[in-house]
């Protein structure tokens, strides 16, 4: 690779947040101009780190971060912040290009026609807050665009958008002729833009830099893990075989004592052949969410308002949700569905019935405290007083004890979904109400997840735009906001 190719470029980085907390270890790897890259890698292994380093927001511990002179880096985050969500959406915009003072209006509907967004009422002065999840999503690329970056750095990009989202998004990278980097858990959107990849592994806290679509570097990995295997299987073996000659040679003779020193050092040679064989991501196990046992109806939906066209329309509707039912909230992006769920929580067109107990997943975590720590989070919901049951939930979540005294804040955003499921087998809802239940998380666990929310044996309304997942959990009533 020519020098004046590489774009970005990481020696020997390596970055801790303490002695004890290693993310990236002597991390070498270089970027070309105009390449499409994809970092993967288990929850916690340290991919959104890697942005933070590119943008500045961390500095590495040792090594060096070298990025070409002028090239300018832009983000699109996960999620917008609860201060941004205050902004207007022509003060959003101001804060990614400060340096335009006016006529910016014309730029944001530019990059807002290349992400295709529209904006309702094409009113910038509308808050951001106002906007549903998958409207966020597309604001958020438009927000790193319209910074007119050499370096396209995307988050989770494909987190609350429906198919229509999806698909367009695909394509826009796709063509898309400056460098990109993205981090994401959706395998068949990656592997159609994607020519490179970089695997990071928590558990050497190594990157590992592959050519190739997605696909193709999932078989290279496979392939890689099993040569490992092999040689490690043979130098083993040999240590074996050496050993018992060692045995048999030693305090024969002079000559045979020498020969014996020489089979230790071949041992020895041996050992230091043997290869660190990359571990397999952790899948979740199985799980149950246990259920409250109310009797009765659990939630009565009487109203609903959603968007049609550019105006907020009502319907009125009768669905009673008892033990067992299972509610799917179905439309595009925009329509409302978000919304809907909050007005059910807040009791506005609808009732929760007293004394229901309920379990929340949001799209951004809004139920979450994310300066308590995970521990905290845990302990709020869980009934009754028995820390080892706190413990061993957290545990088949992938979150050990020093992930526990973190704050939630800082867990990654996988890891906060994870405590999410935690909390649910704690506090034993009769209700769950799932906004978007699988963003964030890594796709080995969502067969698992579907699973358990098939056998829940409480209520369950849920939105989701993944139909592999949803074809998984037997729902029994559809409400579709497109045709009310």
């Amino acid at each position: 690779m020519e020098k004046q190719d590489v774009i970005v470029r990481f020696d020997d980085v390596t970055f801790r947040y303490s002695d004890k907390n290693v993310i990236l270890d002597e991390a070498n790897f270089s970027i070309r101009k105009n390449s499409k890259i994809t970092i993967m890698g288990q929850n916690g292994a340290g991919k959104s780190t890697i942005f933070k380093l590119l943008t500045g927001v961390c500095k590495p511990t040792s090594g060096e971060i070298h990025i070409n002179l002028n090239a300018k880096i832009a983000i699109a985050k996960q999620m917008i912040t609860s201060e941004e969500l205050k902004l207007s959406i022509i003060e959003y915009f101001s804060k990614a290009v400060p340096e335009i003072k006016h006529g910016i209006e014309r730029n944001i509907r530019d990059v807002l026609r290349v992400v295709n967004l529209e904006i309702p009422g094409n009113n910038l002065d509308l808050k951001v807050s106002e906007l549903s999840g998958g409207q966020k999503a597309r604001l958020l690329l438009a927000y790193a665009l319209i910074q007119e970056p050499d370096i396209l750095l995307l988050d989770e990009p494909t987190n609350n958008l429906d198919k229509a989202g999806v698909e367009h998004l695909t394509e826009f990278l796709y063509y898309y002729p400056k460098t990109c980097i993205v981090i994401s858990h959706d395998a068949d959107f990656l592997n159609v833009f994607s020519d490179g990849v970089l695997n990071l592994d928590v558990f050497t806290n190594k990157v590992e830099q592959f050519v190739g679509n997605y696909y193709d570097v999932l078989d290279q990995i496979e392939a890689k893990i099993e040569r490992d295997r092999l040689l490690n299987s043979r130098l083993e073996k040999s240590i074996k075989d050496r050993f018992i000659k060692v045995n048999k040679l030693g305090g024969k003779s002079v000559a045979m004592n020498r020969l014996a020193n020489k089979v230790r050092a071949d041992i020895e040679e041996d050992k230091e052949k043997l290869v660190d064989v990359r571990k397999e991501d952790k899948t979740i196990p199985n799980f149950t969410i246990p259920n409250q046992n109310y009797p009765g109806r659990l939630l009565k939906i009487e109203k609903v308002s959603f968007m049609k066209g550019s105006e907020v329309a009502e319907k009125k509707v009768n669905i009673q949700i008892y033990k067992g039912s299972r509610v799917i909230i179905s439309g595009p992006n925009g329509i409302g569905k978000s919304t809907l769920l909050k007005s059910i929580l807040d009791n506005n067109g609808a009732e929760i019935s007293d004394g229901v107990r309920v379990g929340y997943y949001s799209q951004n975590f809004s139920e979450l405290d994310l300066e308590s720590t995970a521990f905290d989070s845990l302990k709020s919901v869980m009934l009754g007083n028995n820390h080892q049951d706190l413990y061993s939930a957290a545990a088949r979540f992938l979150l050990p004890g020093e992930k526990l005294q973190q704050k939630v804040g800082d867990l990654s955003e996988g890891q906060k979904g994870l405590l999410c499921y935690a909390r649910f087998m704690l506090q034993e809802p009769g209700l769950l109400i799932m906004d978007e239940p699988t963003n964030h998380i890594n796709f080995r666990h969502i067969p698992v997840i579907a699973k358990a929310l098939d056998s829940f044996k409480g209520g369950l309304v849920l939105i989701s735009h993944l139909p592999d997942f949803v074809s998984q959990i037997h729902i029994n009533e559809e409400l579709d906001l497109t045709i009310l």
